[in-house]
């Protein structure tokens, strides 16, 4: 019974914060913006106030997609986001344009996190897959029992670096969202009542990071138990 309580909350509790990112997009996705700017504007603009020069702002694809990657040094927007003058629209591209930053400046954190990607891949494809392995193996017979084990460990091990990303993830986000709130506030393309609501977006976005890394450290620790039961 405890089990599927367990699994309960570990679904419901993303679907909550997803949930709320959501109501509260569409909440102010539908608040035009007093500076009247897209969000390709409003990136372009603080990446040229940051002396940023040689990073593209690109529309993107599906519904809030939007990301920066460090390796083309493009800042890519959904199209709503790309198009629309609306207080989530300036939140979200300042907050991409906060990791553009990030990478122009050399923060720490956003390297460590880049560093930790493959093997933070590997984690999420293959953690899950060598537990269940060696708990077949394991349940087999005695003869198995070593190897199956050995299976368990290498899921746990492969799966330590997948937590490790999400939890080095948390303060990537955070600098970001806060560099992206100084600059819409330091170019004045928002007032005092959009300032609010546009911290408002990206502190909804920042809780979904906050619940799936609770999740995946708890999940590790399951696992890891798992691993020492069979020694």
């Amino acid at each position: 019974m405890s089990y599927i309580i367990y699994f309960v909350i570990i679904m419901l509790i993303p679907m909550y914060f997803q949930h709320k990112v959501k109501s509260t997009y569409n909440k102010y996705s539908k608040v035009r913006s007093t500076s009247g700017k897209s969000g390709k504007q409003v990136a372009e603009e603080i990446l040229a106030a940051n002396g940023i020069h040689d990073v593209e702002v690109l529309e993107g694809q599906g519904f809030l997609s939007d990301h920066y990657d460090p390796r083309t040094k493009r800042v890519v927007l959904s199209p709503s986001n790309f198009r629309q003058p609306s207080v989530a629209a300036t939140a979200i591209a300042a907050h991409e344009v906060g990791h553009a930053i990030q990478h122009a400046t050399g923060y720490n954190f956003l390297k460590v996190r880049s560093s930790l990607l493959p093997l933070a891949n590997l984690g999420t494809s293959f953690s899950y897959l060598l537990i269940m392995i060696g708990a077949v193996l394991t349940g087999i017979s005695s003869s198995g029992s070593s190897l199956g084990t050995l299976a368990i460990w290498a899921g746990v091990f492969f799966m330590f670096f997948a937590v490790l990303f999400s939890i080095v993830t948390l303060p990537v986000e955070f600098d970001a969202s806060r560099r992206a709130m100084n600059q819409i506030e330091k170019l004045q393309m928002v007032d005092t009542q959009e300032y609010r609501h546009a911290k408002s977006v990206l502190s909804a976005a920042a809780m979904t990071y906050v619940a799936a890394t609770a999740i995946a450290v708890a999940e590790f620790l399951r696992m890891f138990m798992l691993a020492r039961s069979s020694d």
